[in-house]
């Protein structure tokens, strides 16, 4: 990896991976922290599926923060690879910070996700998210019985959807981190390319407007991604591959409409976060429990 040379003495750098259970709000949180969408959401768990990385720059240093898929107990193909994908992220970072639900029950003594956490041998920081959620009288019975479980480096009470406690945090991971060089450039947000976002993004709203009707076997590859600069157009074929004919007709919907809302909804958020004109034309293609296959799973970039 390159590095940038013009950079004040004593820059700080370093790399902080973000764990938790599935749908606890890590995308919201690195979302918040980046001040910009990178990451997709929804209220359903494993929306996220690959590592994520989001570059936050101040003048003094350069914080690289991981998102990662859900740590639960896998089974399937699809699920072994989510978990593969957050447990891996874990190895040679400068901190840990695990994201935990603050409305949600404390780790049980066999928890997967404690067990990783204990076997970790770096700076491992608690999260806990969404306390807007719950009363102020409970954080510190709360924050007592997490630290009864594990020796945490620090404990941020916070609010990813609100920004309530994210700038305490983010001085603190700042401040955190050892002398380093800048990886990249101060305007870069993520080192994802823009093919991979736009294919994500067309996957949250199809999951956003099926809700439960669609599982989770639902992905998104970006077929054709055409820059016409003379136009202030972009043109984004993409295909929506399912493991069934039932939800194929599901996405599509009476008449087409579902499929037309899904690529209005996706669209719009495209021209957001591109900042230009997009011509998306959506597909639907049945891949039979392709969360099951190895080859069919590389195929959509998971691998």
């Amino acid at each position: 990896m390159s590095v940038i040379s013009d950079q004040p003495e004593r820059f700080r750098s370093g790399f902080v991976t973000i764990i938790g259970r599935p749908n606890v709000g890590k995308s919201t949180l690195l979302n918040r922290i980046l001040g910009q969408k990178v990451a997709i959401t929804s209220s359903k768990p494993q929306t996220t599926r690959n590592r994520i990385l989001g570059i936050h720059t101040r003048p003094e240093s350069q914080v690289l923060f991981l998102d990662t898929p859900g740590i639960h107990d896998a089974k399937g193909g699809l699920n072994r690879y989510m978990v593969d994908q957050a447990i891996g992220a874990c190895n040679g970072v400068d901190g840990v910070l695990v994201l935990v639900d603050a409305n949600g029950p404390v780790f049980s003594p066999d928890d997967p996700l404690l067990r990783l956490i204990r076997s970790l041998r770096t700076s491992v920081s608690l999260v806990l998210n969404k306390i807007d959620l719950i009363k102020k009288e409970n954080l510190l019975s709360l924050i007592q019985a997490y630290s009864d479980q594990f020796d945490y480096e620090q404990i941020f009470p916070v609010s990813a959807l609100k920004g309530d406690g994210v700038p305490d945090l983010l001085k603190e991971m700042e401040q955190a981190m050892p002398e380093g060089p800048q990886y990249y450039p101060e305007d870069m947000v993520t080192d994802l390319p823009e093919r991979f976002i736009a294919a994500e993004m067309v996957r949250e709203k199809v999951m956003r407007r099926t809700r439960d009707e669609i599982p989770y076997g639902v992905a998104v590859t970006a077929e054709k991604f055409e820059e016409k600069p003379e136009k202030n157009l972009i043109v984004l074929h993409a295909t929506i591959h399912v493991e069934r004919d039932s939800h194929k007709r599901i996405i599509v919907g009476k008449q087409g409409q579902m499929i037309r809302a899904i690529g209005q909804d996706a669209r719009r958020e495209l021209e957001r976060f591109l900042g230009t004109r997009v011509f998306l034309e959506l597909f639907v293609k049945v891949q039979k429990d392709w969360t099951r296959s190895t080859r069919l799973m590389r195929e959509m970039g998971y691998e």
